[in-house]
């Protein structure tokens, strides 16, 4: 039995069908006051001792929801919740970075333990942030989904990380895409919200760019490595990542440096989200 979080309800439903099982209904609703109640009456409906709460915690809303739907499955009794965030909210906080900071990364991930025989979370921002969990954990890679929605045609293309901690995502990409080269861009941040980025080596001239990333929030650093690549006479220049959060004016940040399409998976569902990791859940889950 899958159960879907309000956010995540295209991937519930992709994923249900990728596993063959039963998608319950389940309601969202909001009191007077302003809490939440969501709750899983289709539970009932299905004999089975495992439910699968599929659940991106993009908002506090969300991370109340998970919580609530957890509980709700193990009201009717089920045995197993295993507990899918296809983006984990607040794993880029996984350090106290100034004194008196909580690692907030751990704050979440102690409060959806309890509720929880065994968590999936997709390409979290550091992998480190899975040993926070009190049940186990898995971090699952779906960077080589990107390939799919891109154009065949890519001409002799370069496939780029913003920044080499990222690299591995690009050379995923271009793996799965089955040409070009990889390489990456050097990120300096200077400050939570100011970051430099030094144009990498790789010629791009006449070149299709493929710029790859984990996430996209807004777009700001994107932008400035489209912009680089516009400079050097790259021909089209493709923008692709894992979770397209694109808040605020990301999306039109992106176009107006010149980038050719924005594609994402449906870890978050946005207007970019071309491809969908349900498959990379499903082969975790079987």
């Amino acid at each position: 039995m899958i159960i879907s979080g309000s956010a995540s309800q295209v991937l519930a439903a992709e994923l249900a069908a990728e596993l063959d099982e039963p998608l319950a209904s389940v309601e969202y609703d909001r009191f007077p006051d302003g809490e939440l109640l969501a709750s899983a009456p289709g539970v009932a409906e299905a004999e089975t001792d495992r439910a699968i709460v599929v659940a991106s915690t993009v908002s506090s809303d969300a991370h109340l929801e998970l919580l609530q739907l957890q509980d709700a499955a193990r009201e009717w009794g089920v045995s197993e919740v295993v507990t899918v965030l296809p983006y984990m909210g607040y794993a880029r906080q996984d350090d106290a970075f100034e004194s008196g900071h909580p690692v907030s990364a751990r704050a979440v991930a102690r409060a959806i333990s309890p509720g929880a025989d065994r968590v999936l979370t997709v390409n979290p921002h550091e992998e480190s942030v899975c040993g926070f969990f009190e049940v186990p954990a898995e971090p699952l890679d779906a960077a080589g989904r990107l390939a799919d929605p891109l154009p065949a045609d890519l001409d002799d293309p370069v496939f780029l990380s913003p920044d080499e901690g990222a690299l591995d995502i690009a050379t995923a990409a271009r793996d799965a895409y089955g040409r070009g080269a990889v390489d990456y861009f050097e990120k300096t941040r200077l400050s939570g919200t100011e970051v430099e980025m030094t144009p990498s080596d790789a010629a791009v001239s006449g070149r299709d760019v493929v710029v790859t990333d984990d996430i996209i929030a807004t777009g700001s650093t994107m932008s400035e490595a489209v912009a680089l690549l516009r400079e050097r006479a790259a021909a089209r220049v493709f923008v692709t990542c894992v979770h397209p959060m694109l808040a605020a004016d990301a999306y039109a940040k992106l176009s107006r440096a010149g980038v050719e399409a924005i594609y994402g998976t449906d870890t978050i569902e946005r207007p970019a989200s071309e491809v969908s990791v349900a498959p990379v859940v499903a082969d975790a889950l079987r």
